[in-house]
């Protein structure tokens, strides 16, 4: 059994569409998307409102959760960071967690096999 790894990549809202393809183009068949609001070290920003100025310290965001394990993780960290980097605060996160188990509930199966696409199985 292949080992299943969850890479999460909260990231510009605007980067979502090219994530997607370049997650395509490395065989990365599915993946979740949320949109999400938070704040990292830029603890948000100041905005003009009808003359009164708010702090707006969640930020608009999108959550992309891919669960692999035949493509390599490197592949998708490096897919996503060359996506999603602009260079400037606020390009996000990518966060890699180790999965004990997926389970498909349609089939019951367990394991890689519950992840993989059928057809290559």
């Amino acid at each position: 059994m292949n080992p299943i790894t969850k890479i999460d990549i909260v990231t510009r809202p605007e980067k979502l569409e090219e994530l997607k393809e370049a997650m395509n183009k490395i065989s990365v068949t599915g993946m979740t998307v949320t949109q999400v609001y938070g704040c990292g070290l830029s603890k948000g920003h100041r905005e003009i409102y009808r003359g009164q100025e708010y702090a707006i310290n969640l930020v608009p965001k999108v959550k992309i959760e891919i669960v692999v394990c035949e493509v390599p993780v490197e592949r998708v960290v490096e897919a996503a960071k060359s996506v999603c980097r602009t260079g400037k605060m606020g390009d996000g996160k990518i966060f890699v967690y180790p999965l004990t188990n997926a389970v498909r509930i349609r089939t019951g199966e367990e394991g890689d096999i519950a992840i993989m696409d059928p057809k290559n199985a």
